[in-house]
């Protein structure tokens, strides 16, 4: 059976003419699509493409969470919001999973408070997926969470590895522990207990990494709290976008860097192409009863077609399943302290 992905045609920055398309070419490759939003503006958007014998749904909904809307307000004022719809219809078991450009908060809150968390995890994350010199590595947390206990980080770190292994198709994932220095007992307090967690655990645990490391392709994994792992991320997307014009800027300053530029457009291409955020989709929020992707509200027909892919690879491959696999096999590094820790 096709893994039925409910998507927001409604949320990002460009809406319907950008998510629908996206969500077509995702059905031509065998997803079962449910477009959620505004039924005439979706039709609209439908009409010119070749849709016929393509598994596509439309659900309406009469809302539209605003990108300057508080997710607490969605929540309540906006029950007929385009992701609130989209998120019940994977709670109702309408749907397997659920992609939104949309109000990045609100998303979160629907995937939390609408679907819940899978038994034993203590709080959902964020993770983040980011070019390296080699195969992409997960960043967890980058913004659900503030401010983590060590047992939270552990479970980041579980449930990445999960993501990695069975989403991303790497065998065996190394983690690190993010920190201000690699050698053990570097760190605040939730660090360096966190690091005792993951010592003990069944996971190839290669010990604290830097900042510096994250791009080497080294480790699969790289644990840190949402505070710490958001501004990395937004650190790492502003210096891509500030290196690729200054580069632009480099190139066209003379006719000599200008001829260099035609004879070296193919790396120039390639090298886009691996520094685009488009090219990994969004950020699953992990550790909730369903699939929740959250792309970048200024995604791309691309970015969200790699939203989608990412989504239905998730169904397909059973990682909640494995996830829950894990957390039984951990129990014992997180129950003892679970209270105090939630």
């Amino acid at each position: 059976m096709a893994p039925r992905i409910a998507v927001d045609a409604m949320g990002g920055d460009y809406g319907p003419h950008v998510v629908v398309p996206a969500a077509v070419e995702a059905a031509r490759e065998g997803v079962h699509i449910v477009l959620v939003g505004d039924e005439a503006r979706i039709s609209a958007e439908l009409a010119p493409l070749k849709t016929d014998g393509l598994d596509i749904d439309v659900v309406p909904a009469t809302q539209v969470v605003e990108m300057d809307d508080k997710p607490g307000d969605a929540l309540r004022r906006k029950r007929d919001s385009s992701i609130q719809v989209a998120t019940r219809l994977v709670k109702d078991g309408q749907a397997d999973g659920v992609v939104s450009a949309g109000n990045s908060g609100a998303t979160v809150a629907c995937g939390m408070f609408v679907l819940g968390r899978i038994k034993g995890v203590l709080r959902p994350a964020l993770a983040g997926i980011m070019p390296t010199e080699k195969t992409p590595v997960v960043l967890i947390d980058v913004g659900a969470n503030v401010d983590s206990k060590p047992q939270h980080l552990f479970q980041f770190g579980l449930m990445a590895e999960v993501l990695a292994r069975h989403v991303l198709g790497l065998e065996k994932p190394s983690v690190g522990l993010l920190s201000i220095g690699e050698e053990e007992g570097k760190g605040n307090a939730a660090v360096r207990d966190a690091f005792d967690l993951f010592r003990e655990s069944e996971l190839r645990f290669i010990g604290n990494v830097e900042g510096r490391d994250i791009f080497t392709g080294d480790v699969d994994v790289v644990v840190c709290d949402g505070f710490v792992g958001n501004v990395a991320l937004k650190l790492s997307e502003g210096l891509a976008s500030s290196m690729s014009r200054i580069l632009k800027r480099e190139l066209h300053s003379s006719w000599l860097s200008r001829l260099g530029t035609l004879l070296s457009m193919r790396g120039f291409k390639r090298f886009k192409r691996v520094v685009d955020y488009a090219e990994y989709g969004g950020a699953p929020l992990l550790g909730l009863k369903g699939t929740v992707i959250v792309a970048h509200g200024k995604s791309n027909e691309l970015a969200i077609l790699n939203c989608i892919r990412m989504a239905a690879t998730t169904v397909r491959n059973k990682a909640h399943e494995h996830l829950s696999d894990g957390l039984a096999v951990h129990a014992g590094l997180t129950n003892g302290s679970a209270k105090s820790a939630a």
